[in-house]
């Protein structure tokens, strides 16, 4: 099992370690509950050391990404890009972030348990393209910085100026990179940078008085925003259009791996992910079956939570017939059936600074 850059760090402020994505990463410091509302109410940071960031440069750079990934990158300097890594038929293998510098470098952040691989397909897809790709992986770590009070920290963090950094953008400094968008639904920041400087970046935020957030709080935050997880709302069997998640793909892109298949998708949608609301006092975890009032089952739940001073709600992907919002449902829950009602997925406003 790995362990980042800040293992040790987290271990002095006393976090819950559990494994995830081969790592073995913090999933609380002090209450999840209690995370969430420092993120909703103030800031937190969290390691992303785990990523993976993928460096391309190369005189084909901005025509590969085009022809490997699903959304269209457009030729903007410092415009950062939602996008998938599809198979064939469609499916993710990913979601990435692709950051454009120019059309010879563009970086490109990978999910923890996808990032050998991404490299690897990326890797076998270049044949044809006068393009380098090198994995940072060893090199780099990463923090998020996220909540409505982010933005007043992240300058005596880094020691950089971003006022005039606007959502979906980033800036370059040296080994230094800073975005602007954010997984939580809040404003917020992400950092990438040489393992020593991430350190003193998480150092410095500490002692700034701005609590560490785990992966527990992460979850909720991004699940309450609607935004998905890689397993979860998007797998190699869950797709892009069943996700509901139109702005990471351009099917008016002349080619790109996977197009094929998405169009047929989006020509025969079966399923979709919606929201649903419980009725009753439970909580619908992830895997749950979903069924309509004759006990037909129709979905699963892809996440659930109780969310703090909320009713319990999920994402469920379910039968297209069933998408309808008021539609009554019913959630399984050891052995015993809980009525529910299909709802928006806008759990939260967003609060991004665009």
């Amino acid at each position: 099992m790995e362990k980042t850059i800040l293992y040790n760090n987290h271990i002095s402020l006393n976090a819950q370690m559990i494994e995830f994505a081969g790592f073995i990463m913090p999933v609380k410091y002090t209450s999840i509950e209690e995370e969430h509302n420092n993120v909703r109410f103030n800031a937190g940071i969290f390691d992303i050391s785990h990523m993976g960031l993928l460096k391309i440069e190369g005189r084909d750079s901005i025509r590969f990404v085009n022809h490997a990934l699903s959304n269209l990158i457009h030729k903007i300097s410092y415009k950062m890009t939602y996008a998938f890594l599809l198979n064939e038929n469609g499916y993710p293998l990913d979601d990435l972030m692709v950051y454009y510098v120019s059309e010879e470098l563009i970086y490109i952040v990978c999910n923890a348990s996808n990032k050998r691989r991404d490299f690897a397909t990326l890797l076998e897809l270049k044949k044809g393209f006068d393009v380098d790709i090198s994995n940072l992986f060893d090199d780099y770590g990463g923090l998020a910085i996220q909540g409505k009070n982010a933005c007043n920290y992240i300058k005596d963090i880094v020691n950089v100026d971003i006022s005039a950094l606007k959502f979906m953008n980033f800036m370059v400094v040296e080994d230094l990179i800073i975005s602007r968008s954010g997984y939580t639904g809040e404003d917020g920041f992400e950092i990438y940078d040489l393992n020593e400087n991430i350190i003193n970046y998480f150092v410095k935020a500490i002692k700034l008085g701005i609590p560490p957030i785990g992966l527990g709080a992460r979850d909720t935050l991004r699940f309450e925003a609607n935004l998905p997880l890689y397993g979860h709302e998007i797998s190699e069997e869950i797709s892009p259009v069943e996700a509901g998640l139109t702005y990471g793909y351009n099917l008016e892109k002349f080619e790109f791996i996977g197009k094929h298949g998405l169009y047929q998708k989006s020509l025969h949608k079966t399923r979709h992910i919606v929201g649903i609301e419980l009725l009753e006092k439970a909580v619908p975890r992830a895997q749950y079956k979903v069924f309509d009032l004759d006990d037909k089952e129709i979905g699963f739940v892809t996440t659930g939570y109780l969310l703090p001073g909320r009713k319990p709600l999920a994402l469920a992907l379910v039968d297209i017939n069933y998408r309808k919002i008021g539609t009554p449902v019913k959630v399984l829950i050891r052995d015993k059936y809980y009525n529910a009602v299909v709802r928006d997925k806008k759990f939260m406003t967003k609060e991004y600074v665009k």
